[in-house]
């Protein structure tokens, strides 16, 4: 017996001293050079994935050097670039002369100007090639926060998942910026620094507007780790149901509020302060802007409307709110069936948490997935926004590997592959094979969703977190 331990010990260390062993061990340590070679490989060919377009009119970084420089400068900014790169502009009425300070991004919220302004340190030539470095440096932050307080392989995960579906895009949008923000959000949240967890979700709200659907979720994580908010028991009933609303309602009083409080603070001081010089640009256009665009060429609901066409309901393909987007009478009712989807699959996301049911990442994780597949936009680099939130619940077993790859090379595949087999954009729907790409793609993030709201497969496992060092640990005492 004892013979036969010791040859299993020999055979584990045996093991543990191939050099290939030796090498994956280094690749998914916490430290180390070695550690950071993914994160390294990927931003190298993201780079290559995205310097064809650095010197592009037309682009979204070339949008975001406009937005920063008619900032700054007014409406003499556009002068600086080439006529047709702030073209976009000229058919809004913000765009006639301007001066500084009171010209603000038409579908962003105010404060993403002080991101698009930090490329202007470079010459203006070069500006998206700057603006391509500062995600690369996000992308590393990120891959740093996962390798100190995700689990083991997290960051490795977050690198292959962002080159598969974010090749292209990661460096070239301004998406890597919330995310970032919201991944702090659940760190500190899972740590109890609840104010800190607060402000971070707060200021991606003021760069992204879909955090603020993530701050029901935030929440209820506060007061359920105060033990502020009644948990129903497992076998709720329609009989027992009333009940438990009527807890949850003489509880509100004794809620925690205060972070909540600083999160509208922060959001409201920081808007108003770009409101006193473009009120409009502040806090209407945005949200008109998201209001008024028609399905967007790659969301769900697309599929839908293209189906339309073989009913008899003709749809024109236009460009406009800077993507391609499907016009038809369709569109009207199919935003209002996935507005309607929208509700339903946040609604039963809050309730799973508010029994208890799940904690706040995996919150997070089915709010996004339903904003996503429900929006009547999906943008490839929306990808961008939950990968890291993936990456640090541990969603890369097998199952998770296989379904979010596919995914991820079919929007690959749909953009930039797709659009770029075509000199005008609104000629791409019409590529062969783009149309079944984008019904797959969603069809798969679909049956995804589901699977997550309902935990199939244990889909919603999530692995161990490293332990919270305090400093105060024993430690061995040192041999003289």
């Amino acid at each position: 017996m004892i013979q036969e331990k010791a040859s299993e010990k020999a055979l584990v260390k045996s093991n543990n001293d191939r050099p290939l062993t030796i090498f994956w061990n280094a690749l998914v340590a916490r430290r180390g050079i070695i550690a950071y070679l993914p994160i390294i490989v990927v931003i190298i060919l993201m780079f290559l994935g995205a310097s064809w377009q650095f010197f592009w009119t037309h682009t979204d970084g070339a949008r975001y050097e406009c937005y920063a420089l008619t900032y700054w400068l007014g409406s003499s900014g556009e002068k600086l670039l080439p006529g047709v790169q702030c073209a976009f502009l000229n058919t809004s009425s913000v765009a006639q002369s301007q001066p500084p300070f009171h010209m603000l991004p038409l579908e962003y919220p105010p404060l993403t100007v002080v991101v698009f302004s930090l490329a202007l340190i470079a010459p203006l030539y070069y500006y998206q090639l700057m603006f391509a470095i500062l995600m690369a440096l996000m992308s590393v932050l990120i891959y740093w926060l996962l390798l100190r307080y995700a689990p083991r392989g997290a960051a490795l995960a977050f690198a292959v998942f962002l080159l598969i579906g974010a090749w292209a895009t990661a460096q070239a949008r301004f998406d890597l910026v919330p995310a970032v923000l919201t991944l702090l959000c659940l760190i500190a949240a899972e740590r109890k620094h609840w104010t800190a967890a607060y402000i971070a979700l707060a200021f991606g709200f003021l760069l992204k507007i879909y955090p603020i659907l993530l701050l029901p979720a935030l929440f209820i994580a506060e007061q359920h780790d105060a033990q502020m908010l009644s948990i129903p028991p497992g076998s709720l009933t329609i009989q027992t149901l009333p009940g438990e609303l009527g807890r949850l309602v003489r509880g509100i009083p004794h809620w925690r509020w205060k972070n909540t409080l600083i999160f509208f603070a922060v959001i409201i001081g920081i808007t108003g302060f770009f409101a006193l010089f473009d009120f409009n640009g502040a806090v209407l256009s945005q949200l008109s802007y998201f209001a008024n665009r028609p399905v967007q060429v790659e969301a769900t609901g697309s599929t839908l409307v293209w189906l339309g066409t073989q009913l008899g309901f003709p749809v024109q393909v236009v460009y406009t709110y800077g993507s391609v987007n499907l016009v038809s009478v369709l569109g009207q009712p199919v935003s209002l069936l996935f507005d309607v989807l929208l509700v339903l699959g946040y609604v039963y996301t809050i309730w799973l948490q508010w029994r208890g049911k799940i904690d706040v990442v995996q919150a997070f994780i089915a709010i996004l997935l339903v904003f996503i597949v429900t929006g009547k936009v999906f943008s490839p680099q929306y990808l961008i926004w939950i990968i890291p939130l993936l990456a640090y619940s541990g969603a890369y077993n097998r199952f998770w590997v296989l379904s979010w790859t596919t995914i991820s090379l079919l929007t690959t595949v749909i953009y930039p592959y797709f659009y770029l087999r075509t000199a005008d954009a609104t000629l791409a729907p019409y590529v062969p094979g783009f149309i079944p790409a984008v019904a797959l793609r969603d069809g798969l993030l679909l049956l995804l969703t589901l699977a997550y709201l309902f935990n199939w497969f244990q889909l919603r496992r999530r692995k161990p977190l490293p332990p919270v060092f305090t400093g105060k640990e024993t430690q061995p005492l040192a041999v003289p």
